[in-house]
Protein backbone atom coordinates (compact mmCIF):
# COMPACT_ATOMS: atom_id res chain seq x y z
CA UNK A 1 0.00 0.00 0.00
CA UNK A 2 1.16 3.43 -0.87
CA UNK A 3 2.36 5.47 1.78
CA UNK A 4 0.07 7.68 1.91
CA UNK A 5 -2.57 5.58 1.90
CA UNK A 6 -4.35 5.89 5.20
CA UNK A 7 -7.44 4.50 6.78
CA UNK A 8 -8.14 7.86 8.65
CA UNK A 9 -11.09 9.63 10.38
CA UNK A 10 -12.54 11.06 6.85
CA UNK A 11 -12.21 8.01 5.42
CA UNK A 12 -14.52 6.14 8.24
CA UNK A 13 -16.73 8.76 7.97
CA UNK A 14 -17.00 8.02 3.48
CA UNK A 15 -17.22 4.47 4.21
CA UNK A 16 -20.24 4.76 7.33
CA UNK A 17 -22.58 7.39 4.98
CA UNK A 18 -21.98 4.69 1.75
CA UNK A 19 -22.74 1.58 3.91
CA UNK A 20 -25.34 3.31 5.56
CA UNK A 21 -27.27 4.21 2.00
CA UNK A 22 -26.46 0.36 1.09
CA UNK A 23 -28.06 -1.13 3.98
CA UNK A 24 -31.37 0.15 2.47
CA UNK A 25 -30.98 -0.74 -1.04
CA UNK A 26 -32.17 -4.35 -0.56
CA UNK A 27 -35.61 -3.45 1.02
CA UNK A 28 -35.75 -1.07 -2.03
CA UNK A 29 -35.07 -2.84 -4.55
CA UNK A 30 -37.65 -5.35 -3.11
CA UNK A 31 -40.20 -2.78 -3.13
CA UNK A 32 -39.61 -1.51 -6.64
CA UNK A 33 -39.28 -5.14 -8.36
CA UNK A 34 -43.35 -4.92 -7.60
CA UNK A 35 -44.04 -2.91 -10.03
CA UNK A 36 -40.89 -3.00 -12.53
CA UNK A 37 -38.32 -5.62 -14.13
CA UNK A 38 -35.16 -6.43 -12.57
CA UNK A 39 -33.24 -4.48 -15.93
CA UNK A 40 -35.68 -1.65 -15.38
CA UNK A 41 -34.68 -1.29 -11.79
CA UNK A 42 -30.79 -1.22 -12.92
CA UNK A 43 -31.25 1.27 -15.65
CA UNK A 44 -33.26 3.91 -13.52
CA UNK A 45 -30.89 3.94 -10.36
CA UNK A 46 -28.46 4.03 -13.11
CA UNK A 47 -29.93 6.69 -14.66
CA UNK A 48 -30.51 8.85 -12.22
CA UNK A 49 -27.32 7.94 -10.34
CA UNK A 50 -25.97 9.35 -13.49
CA UNK A 51 -27.66 12.60 -13.82
CA UNK A 52 -26.91 13.35 -10.44
CA UNK A 53 -23.09 13.16 -11.46
CA UNK A 54 -23.51 15.13 -14.28
CA UNK A 55 -25.00 17.81 -12.37
CA UNK A 56 -22.14 17.44 -9.88
CA UNK A 57 -19.73 18.30 -12.28
CA UNK A 58 -21.10 20.86 -13.76
CA UNK A 59 -21.42 22.91 -10.33
CA UNK A 60 -18.06 21.56 -9.17
CA UNK A 61 -16.43 21.98 -13.00
CA UNK A 62 -14.69 18.36 -12.46
CA UNK A 63 -12.68 17.38 -14.88
CA UNK A 64 -13.79 13.77 -17.26
CA UNK A 65 -10.46 11.31 -16.89
CA UNK A 66 -7.96 11.54 -19.61
CA UNK A 67 -8.95 10.31 -23.01
CA UNK A 68 -6.60 7.30 -22.45
CA UNK A 69 -8.32 6.12 -19.68
CA UNK A 70 -12.01 6.36 -21.28
CA UNK A 71 -11.87 2.67 -22.59
CA UNK A 72 -10.97 0.82 -19.52
CA UNK A 73 -13.05 2.77 -17.32
CA UNK A 74 -16.00 2.15 -20.07
CA UNK A 75 -15.07 -1.53 -19.46
CA UNK A 76 -15.26 -1.34 -15.18
CA UNK A 77 -18.08 0.59 -15.10
CA UNK A 78 -20.40 -1.97 -17.46
CA UNK A 79 -18.66 -4.72 -15.28
CA UNK A 80 -19.17 -2.96 -11.79
CA UNK A 81 -22.16 -1.20 -12.19
CA UNK A 82 -23.98 -2.59 -15.23
CA UNK A 83 -23.49 -6.35 -14.52
CA UNK A 84 -23.49 -5.92 -10.23
CA UNK A 85 -26.81 -4.68 -10.51
CA UNK A 86 -28.78 -6.47 -13.15
CA UNK A 87 -27.28 -9.96 -11.79
CA UNK A 88 -28.22 -8.81 -7.97
CA UNK A 89 -31.86 -7.91 -9.09
CA UNK A 90 -32.59 -10.59 -10.98
CA UNK A 91 -31.18 -12.84 -8.28
CA UNK A 92 -33.54 -11.10 -5.31
CA UNK A 93 -36.48 -12.66 -7.30
CA UNK A 94 -35.41 -15.78 -7.37
CA UNK A 95 -33.42 -16.23 -4.88
CA UNK A 96 -34.05 -16.23 -0.08
CA UNK A 97 -32.35 -12.60 0.99
CA UNK A 98 -30.78 -14.53 3.25
CA UNK A 99 -28.45 -16.37 0.83
CA UNK A 100 -27.66 -13.33 -1.15
CA UNK A 101 -26.59 -11.56 2.37
CA UNK A 102 -24.14 -14.73 2.91
CA UNK A 103 -22.84 -14.45 -0.60
CA UNK A 104 -22.23 -10.84 -1.30
CA UNK A 105 -20.32 -10.59 2.44
CA UNK A 106 -17.81 -11.96 -0.04
CA UNK A 107 -16.95 -8.98 -1.47
CA UNK A 108 -14.43 -7.58 1.03
CA UNK A 109 -12.44 -11.47 0.17
CA UNK A 110 -13.02 -11.58 -3.42
CA UNK A 111 -11.10 -7.39 -3.02
CA UNK A 112 -8.56 -8.28 -0.89
CA UNK A 113 -7.45 -11.48 -3.37
CA UNK A 114 -7.71 -9.21 -6.35
CA UNK A 115 -5.94 -6.21 -4.83
CA UNK A 116 -3.14 -9.02 -4.07
CA UNK A 117 -2.89 -10.18 -7.76
CA UNK A 118 -3.67 -7.37 -9.82
CA UNK A 119 -2.15 -4.38 -8.32
CA UNK A 120 0.15 -5.86 -5.60
CA UNK A 121 -1.30 -4.56 -2.07
CA UNK A 122 0.62 -6.27 0.53
CA UNK A 123 -2.29 -8.44 2.67
CA UNK A 124 -0.74 -9.70 5.95
CA UNK A 125 -1.84 -12.67 7.38
CA UNK A 126 -3.69 -10.60 10.06
CA UNK A 127 -6.17 -9.76 7.92
CA UNK A 128 -6.82 -12.68 6.36
CA UNK A 129 -7.90 -14.14 9.34
CA UNK A 130 -9.84 -10.90 10.49
CA UNK A 131 -11.47 -11.40 7.49
CA UNK A 132 -12.49 -15.21 8.29
CA UNK A 133 -13.78 -14.33 11.46
CA UNK A 134 -15.53 -10.97 10.02
CA UNK A 135 -17.80 -13.50 7.58
CA UNK A 136 -18.25 -15.92 10.47
CA UNK A 137 -19.94 -13.24 12.37
CA UNK A 138 -22.13 -12.13 9.34
CA UNK A 139 -23.02 -15.76 8.97
CA UNK A 140 -24.02 -15.82 12.88
CA UNK A 141 -26.11 -12.85 12.08
CA UNK A 142 -27.72 -13.84 9.21
CA UNK A 143 -28.95 -17.32 10.44
CA UNK A 144 -29.72 -15.72 13.54
CA UNK A 145 -32.23 -12.86 12.37
CA UNK A 146 -34.37 -16.00 11.32
CA UNK A 147 -33.66 -14.66 7.37
CA UNK A 148 -34.54 -17.82 4.79
CA UNK A 149 -31.08 -19.60 3.71
CA UNK A 150 -31.69 -21.88 0.29
CA UNK A 151 -28.42 -22.67 -1.80
CA UNK A 152 -29.39 -23.43 -5.39
CA UNK A 153 -28.61 -22.45 -8.95
CA UNK A 154 -29.47 -18.89 -9.56
CA UNK A 155 -27.50 -18.28 -6.49
CA UNK A 156 -24.84 -18.10 -8.83
CA UNK A 157 -25.99 -14.66 -10.04
CA UNK A 158 -25.12 -13.34 -6.43
CA UNK A 159 -21.77 -14.82 -7.02
CA UNK A 160 -20.99 -12.93 -10.39
CA UNK A 161 -22.16 -9.96 -8.60
CA UNK A 162 -19.72 -10.70 -6.25
CA UNK A 163 -16.60 -10.72 -8.80
CA UNK A 164 -18.02 -7.44 -10.58
CA UNK A 165 -18.21 -5.19 -7.47
CA UNK A 166 -14.18 -6.87 -6.67
CA UNK A 167 -13.68 -5.77 -9.85
CA UNK A 168 -14.94 -2.23 -10.37
CA UNK A 169 -13.88 -1.80 -6.95
CA UNK A 170 -10.14 -2.45 -7.59
CA UNK A 171 -9.87 -1.31 -11.43
CA UNK A 172 -10.62 1.84 -10.33
CA UNK A 173 -8.30 2.35 -7.93
CA UNK A 174 -5.22 3.39 -10.15
CA UNK A 175 -6.82 5.72 -12.37
CA UNK A 176 -7.95 8.08 -9.04
CA UNK A 177 -3.83 8.66 -9.14
CA UNK A 178 -3.85 10.65 -12.42
CA UNK A 179 -7.43 11.76 -12.39
CA UNK A 180 -10.21 13.43 -10.39
CA UNK A 181 -12.10 11.56 -8.17
CA UNK A 182 -15.67 12.38 -8.92
CA UNK A 183 -15.12 12.27 -13.03
CA UNK A 184 -13.29 8.43 -12.98
CA UNK A 185 -16.94 7.87 -10.73
CA UNK A 186 -18.95 9.88 -12.87
CA UNK A 187 -17.55 8.11 -16.18
CA UNK A 188 -18.24 4.64 -14.73
CA UNK A 189 -22.00 5.76 -14.32
CA UNK A 190 -22.34 6.86 -17.79
CA UNK A 191 -20.82 3.62 -18.87
CA UNK A 192 -22.86 1.60 -16.42
CA UNK A 193 -26.70 3.11 -17.71
CA UNK A 194 -25.68 3.14 -21.25
CA UNK A 195 -24.52 -0.82 -20.67
CA UNK A 196 -28.36 -1.06 -18.83
CA UNK A 197 -30.20 0.65 -21.65
CA UNK A 198 -31.29 -2.60 -23.63
CA UNK A 199 -32.24 -4.04 -20.39
CA UNK A 200 -34.70 -1.77 -19.55
CA UNK A 201 -36.93 -1.43 -21.93
CA UNK A 202 -40.30 -0.60 -21.67
CA UNK A 203 -39.53 1.67 -18.47
CA UNK A 204 -41.38 4.73 -19.60
CA UNK A 205 -44.82 2.69 -19.52
CA UNK A 206 -43.51 1.26 -16.14
CA UNK A 207 -43.39 4.59 -15.00
CA UNK A 208 -46.57 5.77 -16.49
CA UNK A 209 -48.60 2.35 -14.46
CA UNK A 210 -46.69 2.52 -11.54
CA UNK A 211 -47.54 3.57 -8.07
CA UNK A 212 -45.88 6.56 -7.03
CA UNK A 213 -44.61 4.53 -3.96
CA UNK A 214 -42.94 2.00 -6.03
CA UNK A 215 -41.52 5.31 -8.03
CA UNK A 216 -40.15 6.31 -5.04
CA UNK A 217 -38.82 3.42 -4.24
CA UNK A 218 -36.50 3.92 -7.54
CA UNK A 219 -35.61 7.81 -6.94
CA UNK A 220 -34.64 6.42 -3.60
CA UNK A 221 -32.33 4.24 -4.86
CA UNK A 222 -30.78 6.04 -7.50
CA UNK A 223 -29.83 9.21 -5.07
CA UNK A 224 -28.80 7.45 -2.18
CA UNK A 225 -27.27 3.98 -2.30
CA UNK A 226 -26.46 4.61 -6.23
CA UNK A 227 -25.15 8.37 -6.26
CA UNK A 228 -24.27 9.07 -2.51
CA UNK A 229 -23.29 5.77 -1.82
CA UNK A 230 -21.08 5.21 -4.78
CA UNK A 231 -19.59 8.56 -4.83
CA UNK A 232 -18.47 8.18 -0.58
CA UNK A 233 -17.05 4.69 -1.45
CA UNK A 234 -14.84 6.08 -3.73
CA UNK A 235 -14.03 9.06 -1.63
CA UNK A 236 -12.94 5.98 1.22
CA UNK A 237 -11.26 4.09 -1.56
CA UNK A 238 -9.02 6.95 -2.73
CA UNK A 239 -7.62 7.54 0.47
CA UNK A 240 -6.81 4.16 1.82
CA UNK A 241 -6.76 0.13 0.03
CA UNK A 242 -8.73 -1.41 -1.69
CA UNK A 243 -8.85 -4.47 1.13
CA UNK A 244 -8.75 -2.14 4.18
CA UNK A 245 -12.24 -0.32 2.65
CA UNK A 246 -14.08 -3.47 1.79
CA UNK A 247 -13.80 -4.98 4.99
CA UNK A 248 -16.07 -2.74 6.12
CA UNK A 249 -18.92 -4.54 3.69
CA UNK A 250 -19.00 -7.24 6.29
CA UNK A 251 -21.09 -4.59 8.64
CA UNK A 252 -23.80 -4.47 6.12
CA UNK A 253 -25.68 -7.38 7.91
CA UNK A 254 -25.54 -6.11 11.49
CA UNK A 255 -26.45 -2.12 10.33
CA UNK A 256 -29.76 -3.71 8.41
CA UNK A 257 -30.20 -5.79 12.08
CA UNK A 258 -29.82 -2.53 13.74
CA UNK A 259 -31.83 -0.51 11.61
CA UNK A 260 -34.47 -3.05 11.88
CA UNK A 261 -34.56 -3.05 15.34
CA UNK A 262 -34.48 0.99 15.87
CA UNK A 263 -37.22 1.12 12.92
CA UNK A 264 -39.28 -1.24 13.15
CA UNK A 265 -38.83 -2.82 16.85
CA UNK A 266 -37.78 -5.53 15.88
CA UNK A 267 -35.37 -7.32 18.57
CA UNK A 268 -32.66 -9.00 17.45
CA UNK A 269 -31.78 -12.11 19.60
CA UNK A 270 -28.41 -12.82 21.68
CA UNK A 271 -27.02 -14.81 18.88
CA UNK A 272 -27.16 -12.26 16.16
CA UNK A 273 -25.38 -9.68 19.26
CA UNK A 274 -22.80 -12.11 19.44
CA UNK A 275 -22.61 -12.91 15.47
CA UNK A 276 -22.26 -8.61 15.34
CA UNK A 277 -19.52 -8.65 18.25
CA UNK A 278 -17.18 -11.00 16.18
CA UNK A 279 -17.81 -9.28 13.04
CA UNK A 280 -17.22 -5.71 14.53
CA UNK A 281 -14.34 -8.19 15.62
CA UNK A 282 -13.12 -9.23 12.70
CA UNK A 283 -13.27 -5.83 11.06
CA UNK A 284 -11.14 -4.67 14.12
CA UNK A 285 -8.42 -7.30 13.19
CA UNK A 286 -8.05 -6.89 9.71
CA UNK A 287 -7.56 -3.24 10.00
CA UNK A 288 -4.76 -3.37 12.73
CA UNK A 289 -2.05 -1.98 12.09
CA UNK A 290 1.33 -3.90 13.56
CA UNK A 291 3.58 -2.43 15.35
CA UNK A 292 7.15 -0.38 14.21
CA UNK A 293 9.65 -3.08 14.63
CA UNK A 294 11.98 -1.57 17.16
CA UNK A 295 14.89 0.29 15.59
CA UNK A 296 17.92 -1.40 15.58
CA UNK A 297 20.64 -0.56 17.46
CA UNK A 298 23.01 1.26 16.52
CA UNK A 299 26.87 0.36 17.39
CA UNK A 300 28.55 2.49 19.56
CA UNK A 301 32.07 3.11 18.27
CA UNK A 302 34.38 2.97 21.65
CA UNK A 303 36.16 6.03 22.30
CA UNK A 304 39.81 6.24 22.89
CA UNK A 305 41.02 8.69 25.58
CA UNK A 306 43.90 10.03 24.42
CA UNK A 307 46.55 10.90 27.05
CA UNK A 308 47.26 14.42 28.08
CA UNK A 309 50.78 14.57 27.17
CA UNK A 310 51.57 12.53 23.83
CA UNK A 311 54.76 11.75 22.81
Amino acid sequence: MDSTERLDGRALIYIAIALLTWSSAYAAIAYALASFTPGQVALARLAIGSLCFALLIAVRRSPLPQRRDWLRLAILGVIGLTTYHLCLNYAETRIASGTAAILIALVPAATTTLSAVWIGERISGRRMLGLAVALLGVVMVVLASGRQVTFQPMAALVLVSVVASAIFFVGQKPFFVRNDMIGVTAFGFFAGTLGAMPFGIGLPHALVVAPWSHIAALIWLGVAPTFVGYLTWNAALRRASASQVSSFIYFSPPIAVLIGWVWLGERPGWLTLVGGVITVGGVALANARRKNAPAAAVPMTPVVAKSGCES
